[in-house]
């Protein structure tokens, strides 16, 4: 199997080109090269594939095996990827997702390569029952949730995959390998849930940590930092129609909430290496996978 390794803010995934590849089982499949010891080493996997809908489709699969709706770092790495690897000439390109069709404009640097990916991520979800999680009424801003003996107030989101936003201070000195699971696992989240912890330094800078279901800590969200910025308006702490820079552990992006709902993410995508995975390492390996439902 012939891969690239890519990574958007440090988000990084192992991709794979599916108009000439074929990757059976790719739950499976993604556990193995995710294993940052006895694989590639990454968050996951994703396939870029034909769409009969959009230009391009994508599918996710997080580093447990789970298949996510859809990422917005990798949506990124994919418009660099299809241009830069000659799949398209277009900088207008749409991109079918399990979350719908997502609107990616590419700039193109000085050396013919992608150096910016600006997405239109569509609409904020805020209705509890379509994020989901469990409670009553058609916002769930700055609620008391008890996790672990200890109250947090969350903002829940989604960008086409749940959220809990909590504001918090000193988001350095989190224990999130202790307590992410717990956030993620909660009951009130029925498909488990993405957690940014966030620290605001002003109204238009705001730093943030992410636990990222099905693959515990990472460098950056793109959907977590649209969903950070979404909660801070509406707490308000951000304002509409405003860029808002999100500073992540892997780096930067700048993130624009519209008073029509519309959400728009702006970054970088960084190609890391490419190579071959012989079919023989990954069908042995795979053969005891046990993937997270």
């Amino acid at each position: 199997m012939k891969f690239s390794k890519m990574h958007g803010c440090g988000n990084d995934y192992i991709y794979v080109n599916c108009f000439e590849e074929n990757v059976e089982e790719p739950e499976k499949v993604s556990v193995v090269v995710s294993d940052r010891h006895k694989g590639i080493g990454s968050d996951g996997l994703v396939l870029i594939m034909p769409s009969n809908k959009a230009d391009f489709r994508m599918r996710i699969f997080n580093a447990d095996g789970s298949e996510a709706m859809m990422c917005g770092n990798a949506t990124r790495c994919i418009g660099k990827y299809v241009y830069d690897m000659g799949l398209t000439e277009k900088t207008d390109i749409t991109l079918e997702t399990n979350s719908g069709i997502k609107y990616l404009t590419l700039t193109v640097g000085n050396d013919n390569k992608i150096s910016l990916v600006r997405v239109d991520m569509g609409k904020a979800i805020l209705e509890p029952k379509n994020i989901p999680v469990k409670a009553d009424g058609d916002r769930f801003i700055h609620q008391p949730v008890e996790v672990d003996g200890k109250v947090w107030n969350m903002t829940c989101v989604s960008m086409g995959n749940p959220h809990s936003v909590i504001f918090t201070d000193n988001i350095d000195s989190l224990d999130l390998e202790r307590n992410g699971e717990k956030f993620e696992n909660h009951e009130i989240f029925p498909n488990r849930v993405n957690t940014e912890f966030v620290e605001v330094i002003d109204s238009k800078t705001l730093k943030m940590r992410v636990w990222e279901r099905g693959s515990g800590e990472t460098f950056a969200c793109g959907t977590g930092a649209c969903a950070t910025v979404v909660a801070s308006v509406l707490n308000g702490i951000c304002k509409y129609d405003e860029e808002v820079l999100v500073h992540l552990r892997g780096g930067d992006l700048r993130i624009t909430y519209c008073s029509d709902g519309t959400v728009f993410m702006t970054g970088t995508a960084e190609y890391i290496c490419g190579g071959e995975v012989p079919d023989e390492y990954i069908n042995t390996k795979k053969e005891n996978v046990i993937c997270r439902n």
